[in-house]
C-alpha cells in the first residue's frame, strides 16, 4: 500500500481508504502527523535558514539544547548535562558507544537479549535478533548478551572490562517487555560501583510514549547517558544523545555529524516540547494506555496470552502467529506493527481520540474471534 497522507492519528492510502494509525510510523508520530505547531514552525524555519556547517552556532540549536536540558533535569535530575544531536536514533547509539569507550578508557558493552538498538554496525552488534545481525557478521568485538531484567546474570557479566550497559526500559522491537524497578535500581548500582556507565535508550520510549516524558521516571533512574531519536524531531530525521556532566565529555573533533543539530530540526523540534508540555500528551498517554491495556484483556478470546506495557505502548503476546491478524486489521482500517512473530504491537498517536481507539478494540476482537 502507499500511503499519501497523514493528519494526526489517521492515514489515507493512494486509493483513498483511510486508517487508524495505532503503528505511529514505526513510533516516531508521538505529537501526531503534521500536527499545526510542528508544521508552523518547520514552515517558519525553512524561510530562514535551513542548515549550516556544525562547527557554527546557530539559535534555535542553542534554544533547543536549552529546552532539552530542562527536560533531562526534571525527568532525570541531571544539574548538567553534554548534548549532541544527530539525525537518527541508530545514530545516537553509535554516539553513545564512542563517548562510553572514549570516557572510562574500557572496551567491553554488555547488552541484553531481545534488545534492539539499531541497524548501523556498532548499534548491529548491540541488537540481539539474529536475522538482522548474521548477514552482516562478524559485528564489533567485546559485545555481550544476557537476559533482560535479570539481575544475577548482569553481575557476571560486568567487569573491570566494561565501558558501559546498555538497557531499553521496556523491549519494544522484542515483544514489548518492560522491566521491574528492583532490576533497574540494581543495575544502577551495580554500574556505579564497577566504574561502567549505564546507557538507557529511549528512542522507541521517551517523548512521553509510556506515560512519562522519559520511561526512567517510571523507575525513578537517573542513566549516565541517554539515547533519543523518533518522535523528538516531530517527523524530521533526529538523534539525540545525552549525557550528565560528570561522566566527561567529547573533545573538539572527537565525534560529529554534517546535519546533526540543524536549524530546522532543532526548531522541528523545539516545537515538540511544546506540543508536549502545553497538550499533556505523556499524562494523556499515561490515562488512555491503563484503559487501552484494560479494554484488551477484557475481550472475550482465548487468543490472547498477555497484554503488557506502559503508557501507549502495548504489546498483544498471542497464541498463534501476529502477520494474519494484522492483515486482517488492516483490511478493518487499522494499521499496527509486530514486535516479533506472536506479539501484536499498538504504538498509537499520543493525540488519538479515545473513540479511535474503541474502534481499534473492537475491530482486534473482530480479527481474534
Amino acid at each position: 500500500m502507499a500511503l499519501v497522507l497523514a493528519k494526526g492519528a489517521r492515514l489515507w492510502d493512494s486509493e483513498g481508504n483511510e486508517y487508524i494509525d495505532c503503528a505511529g510510523a514505526q513510533g516516531w508520530a508521538n505529537v501526531g502527523h503534521s500536527h499545526p505547531v510542528v508544521t508552523a514552525a518547520i514552515q517558519a524555519q525553512a524561510e530562514t535558514y535551513v542548515a549550516g556547517q556544525e562547527s557554527s552556532y546557530n539559535d534555535q540549536r542553542a534554544l533547543w539544547m536549552r529546552d532539552m536540558a530542562e527536560v533531562f533535569e526534571n525527568s532525570l535530575g541531571w544539574s548538567g548535562c553534554h548534548i549532541h544531536p544527530s539525525n537518527s536514533g541508530t545514530e545516537a547509539i553509535e554516539a553513545a558507544l564512542k563517548f562510553a569507550r572514549l570516557s572510562t578508557g574500557r572496551t567491553g558493552i554488555v547488552a541484553t537479549m531481545r534488545g534492539f538498538h539499531g541497524r548501523t554496525m556498532g548499534a548491529l552488534s548491540l541488537t540481539w535478533n539474529k536475522n538482522y545481525r548474521t548477514p552482516f557478521e562478524p559485528l564489533i568485538p567485546g559485545i555481550t548478551h544476557v537476559p533482560y531484567d535479570n539481575i544475577e546474570a548482569m553481575t557476571e557479566a560486568v567487569s573491570d572490562d566494561t565501558a558501559a550497559v546498555i538497557v531499553e526500559i521496556v523491549q519494544g522491537e522484542g515483544g514489548v517487555h518492560p522491566g521491574s524497578t528492583e532490576y533497574f535500581q540494581s543495575l544502577r548500582e551495580l554500574c556505579g560501583a564497577r566504574g561502567a556507565l549505564l546507557i538507557v535508550d529511549e528512542i522507541q520510549t521517551g517523548v512521553g510514549r509510556t506515560g512519562r516524558w522519559l520511561a526512567c521516571e517510571h523507575h525513578a533512574l537517573s542513566p549516565d547517558v541517554v539515547a533519543l531519536g523518533k518522535s523528538i524531531g516531530g517527523g524530521l530525521p533526529m538523534g539525540v544523545t545525552a549525557w550528565r556532566t560528570e561522566a566527561g565529555q567529547f573533545q573538539s573533533g572527537t565525534h560529529g555529524s554534517t546535519f546533526g543539530g540543524s536549524p530546522l530540526v532543532c526548531a522541528a523540534s523545539r516545537a515538540v516540547i511544546e506540543v508536549m508540555a502545553e497538550e499533556k500528551l505523556a499524562e494523556r498517554a499515561d490515562t488512555l494506555g491503563l484503559w487501552l491495556r484494560e479494554q484488551l484483556q477484557a475481550l472475550p478470546t482465548k487468543q490472547i496470552r498477555e497484554v503488557r506495557g506502559l503508557g501507549l505502548m502495548i504489546g498483544v503476546e498471542l497464541r498463534g502467529k501476529v502477520t494474519p491478524v494484522l492483515q486482517q486489521l488492516m483490511e478493518r482500517g487499522v494499521w499496527a506493527l509486530p514486535a516479533g512473530l506472536n506479539v501484536l504491537r499498538l504504538l498509537p498517536p499520543l493525540v488519538i481520540e479515545q473513540s479511535d481507539l474503541e474502534q481499534v478494540v473492537e475491530m482486534i476482537g473482530q480479527v481474534l474471534e
